[in-house]
């Protein structure tokens, strides 16, 4: 029997960044998926992109992966949204706050994701195997794979995406509609740059979204195109040629980004929402797509996955350095209610957004740009909004939070309550008024030139 801290089902974007967070700081796992990486990672696999926010990308970078994806990614340095191809607002930092995110291809993530987990000392990887037979108890939780190995460890991990037969088998409830909607993705090459922005405009029939990628190998402009449409057009629009594919394109976005130059294959992807009612049980966790899945419409899916990891990670270092057992019933109640606001916040603001802009006529399409431009020139509103697109507007794990100067190893020191931005983190262990001993917080370890 091989024996294991944490032992994570599903090796995609958010399990693997997971368990590379856990091997940051000593905490051992075992990642099992029945996909062969080789597959995951081949061209053509996955024609999706993803928007890493930048607090996710601090995340990335404390762990080790960033510095795999320098110079993989496209900057977000503005977003524009608009009502049709009339654009009526506008987010764009000041310089000095850098941007607001990162387009990166799925493909990228994978192989940085990967080559890191590779490397890592205390990450065990099982690809190409799946959970036959899994057991949680007091005791411990026990997998064995179809090829008969048995593993142990104190904590199972549900990371299988949106039908995860872990939830189900544990019979955790979940809130899911399917919307009305296919999203086509593309990525297109066009006359015009895009100046590193991320457009996005609203029809009646769904979002339709321009978000900036690095040049082609001939050096056009290129940008991922999330074109969503309603159910019964979704075929007809896949199977246009190329040719008819672009001419509607251009009608959608005006001469924003110039004439369309060529698109890559098609694919598309019906559009639900689901949402667990917990994301924990007895040692047992859900994280990303298996606790929650929203509407593409903010991006922010991949970024909620992230989030997760981070916070579910900085609880069980906290606890093992505690002298605590990862599955203990009082570290995953603190995991729960770290990602339970956050989570809902989040998933009930993007199904807002599609209703709301999903309501067709002249008096609804006025009031949403009336809103917009309220939004454009009220400074806090417009300041909130960009927190959110940035992934900041939630208490995030701590590193998630830290400055890029000082992403560097994470050292635990202990605190008497949570930390949030701004306060100091130097307090040493303690016991509260209560007498039970308060967890502790990721800290970047500052050189000794940044902490003078």
């Amino acid at each position: 029997m091989e024996r294991t801290d944490i032992i994570i089902l599903g090796g995609g974007l958010v399990g693997l960044t997971l368990a590379i967070a856990l091997d940051a700081h000593g905490v051992s796992s075992a990642v099992i998926d029945p996909a062969d990486p080789a597959d995951l990672i081949a061209q053509g696999f996955d024609g999706r992109v993803s928007a890493v926010a930048s607090a996710s990308g601090k995340m990335l970078d404390a762990i080790g992966v960033g510095a795999r994806l320098a110079g993989k990614g496209c900057p977000i340095d503005a977003i524009e949204v608009g009502e049709g191809a009339r654009g009526v607002l506008g987010f764009r930092p000041d310089p000095d706050d850098g941007a607001l995110g990162v387009m990166v291809e799925n493909r990228e993530l994978r192989i940085a994701l990967h080559a890191t987990a590779e490397a890592a000392k205390d990450l065990h990887l099982y690809p190409r195997s799946r959970a036959a037979k899994v057991e949680r108890d007091s005791a411990g939780v026990r997998v064995t794979l179809e090829d008969g190995r048995t593993l142990a460890g104190a904590l199972l991990v549900a990371a299988e995406g949106r039908n995860s037969p872990t939830r189900e088998a544990a019979g955790i409830t979940v809130a899911r509609w399917q919307y009305d909607h296919v999203a086509v993705i593309t990525t297109i090459a066009h006359e015009k740059p895009h100046g590193n922005t991320a457009f996005e405009l609203f029809f009646p029939a769904g979002p339709f979204a321009m978000l900036p990628m690095n040049p082609d190998a001939e050096g056009r402009s290129r940008s991922a195109l999330v074109w969503t449409v309603s159910r019964k057009d979704a075929a007809g629009l896949v199977g246009l040629s190329d040719r008819g594919f672009l001419a509607e394109a251009e009608k959608r976005m005006g001469a924003i980004l110039g004439r369309l130059l060529a698109a890559t294959p098609r694919s598309s992807y019906p559009l639900g929402f689901h949402h667990a009612a917990r994301i924990t049980g007895e040692r047992l966790a859900l994280v990303g797509d298996a606790a929650h899945g929203i509407h593409p419409i903010a991006g922010q899916g991949l970024n909620l996955g992230f989030r997760d990891a981070a916070a579910l990670a900085e609880v069980l270092v906290d606890g093992v350095r505690l002298g605590l057992d990862p599955g203990d019933a009082q570290l995953l109640a603190r995991y729960e209610t770290w990602r339970s606001l956050d989570t809902a916040t989040v998933a009930i603001t993007t199904d807002a957004l599609t209703h709301v802009f999903g309501v067709p006529g002249r008096t609804a399409s006025t009031i949403r740009r009336l809103g917009m431009s309220m939004i454009d020139r009220i400074g806090p509103l417009r300041d909130r909004f960009m927190a959110e697109a940035r992934a900041k507007a939630a208490r995030c794990p701590s590193c998630c939070r830290a400055s890029p100067c000082d992403v560097r190893p994470f050292v635990l020191i202990s605190s008497l309550r949570h930390c949030e931005p701004g306060e100091s983190r130097g307090k040493q262990s303690s016991r509260s008024a209560g007498g039970s001993l308060a967890l502790d917080c990721f800290v970047p370890r500052l050189s000794p030139a940044s902490s003078q």
